[in-house]
């Protein structure tokens, strides 16, 4: 993506990059633009298509909104991104940073970016000793990074800015000797730099049972589609819940299965149990064995609904906790086969 102009491409990797590392960011940018290779292509592709592509990236409100975005771009701005910043911040899923990429890197327009990487590195070059989640921080960073811009060379100098942060100025043990910027840097003169950037004392890290079931029906599975708004939206998944205060763990099994899909299973035997963190909080996901016993399935609390075969699983956008499950199903699906065929 840093070598090319085309302004899709350059969105698609700023929009991957968020929250992101490169080395993982590199196989689903390259299998996305093989797949959607521009604004057109992605605005006819289906959802669950677009998410299947996503998967395993994370944060895949992002890839809704790229999806949202291009069917907008088609319909209203024939395919193309505006070479405006205000045109730009008016797009739906596009803010201040990506507005500013886009700009500098393929459009040659003087526009500064700010991302962790860019903070960190401003943070230590000015010796800033604020909380950087201070309004007014954020506020002097974007203005920092503006009066630093060199006319014409706006894409170059923020791809280096980014870079900076990203190989050398690290967060932990920053590369000192060899950077650039070293004798203009007052974190460093200071030797204040491994304090800096200041970060406000992250709260406890809640935590959560799930219980769920993979629902079987003649050989089926019954398979959820979460709602398009909030977490892992658009995704497919084994229905469940948190577990509420006084019930078992098979009880809230039956329990969000019922008010989800209005149906009344058996909970069984306890298949597997994942650990996973998601950013703001962790979960300890309890799969059963779940049996279908009556009720017609209906869409409670979910977007969608489907029975599907085990080795379809596959086919669907399904979130990282349910994975190892899924590889368990598959696992015994294949090993009945070959019992089946000795």
């Amino acid at each position: 993506w840093r070598k090319t102009r085309d302004s899709y491409a350059i969105l698609v990797s700023e929009v991957m990059l968020q929250q992101t590392q490169v080395k993982t960011v590199i196989p689903y940018y390259t299998r996305w633009m093989k797949l959607f290779p521009t604004w057109q292509s992605l605005a006819k592709a289906d959802m669950n298509h677009v998410l299947k592509a996503w998967e395993g990236l994370g944060y895949y409100s992002r890839a809704r909104r790229l999806h949202e975005l291009a069917k907008y771009l088609t319909t209203l701005h024939a395919g193309k991104l505006p070479s405006n910043f205000e045109a730009l911040l008016r797009l739906p899923g596009i803010g201040r940073y990506t507005a500013g990429a886009v700009m500098s890197i393929a459009f040659d327009q003087d526009y500064p970016v700010v991302d962790g990487n860019v903070m960190r590195v401003l943070s230590r070059l000015h010796a800033i000793r604020k909380d950087i989640a201070l309004p007014e921080v954020q506020k002097e960073f974007w203005r920092i990074a503006g009066a630093a811009l060199p006319t014409g060379k706006a894409g170059h100098f923020n791809q280096a800015l980014m870079e900076l942060g990203a190989t050398v100025c690290t967060p932990k043990n920053p590369d000192c000797p060899p950077c650039p910027v070293r004798i203009s840097c007052k974190a460093h003169g200071q030797k204040i730099q491994h304090s800096l950037p200041v970060k406000r004392k992250a709260e406890k890290t809640p935590h959560y049972d799930i219980g769920a079931g993979v629902i079987w029906k003649n050989g089926k599975i019954l398979i959820s589609q979460r709602p398009l708004q909030g977490l892992l939206g658009g995704l497919w998944e084994f229905p469940g819940g948190k577990q509420e205060k006084g019930e078992t763990l098979s009880q809230t099994v039956a329990r969000e299965i019922q008010e989800e899909l209005g149906i009344r299973v058996q909970v069984g035997k306890k298949l597997a149990t994942v650990r996973h963190a998601y950013s703001h909080f962790k979960i300890t996901l309890h799969m059963y064995e779940t049996f279908y016993r009556s009720g017609k399935v209906q869409k409670l609390g979910v977007r969608d609904w489907r029975w599907v075969r085990p080795e379809e699983l596959r086919k669907h956008a399904f979130p990282a906790a349910n994975q190892p499950v899924i590889s368990l199903l598959l696992d015994r699906a294949h090993n009945a086969l070959k019992g089946a065929t000795k």
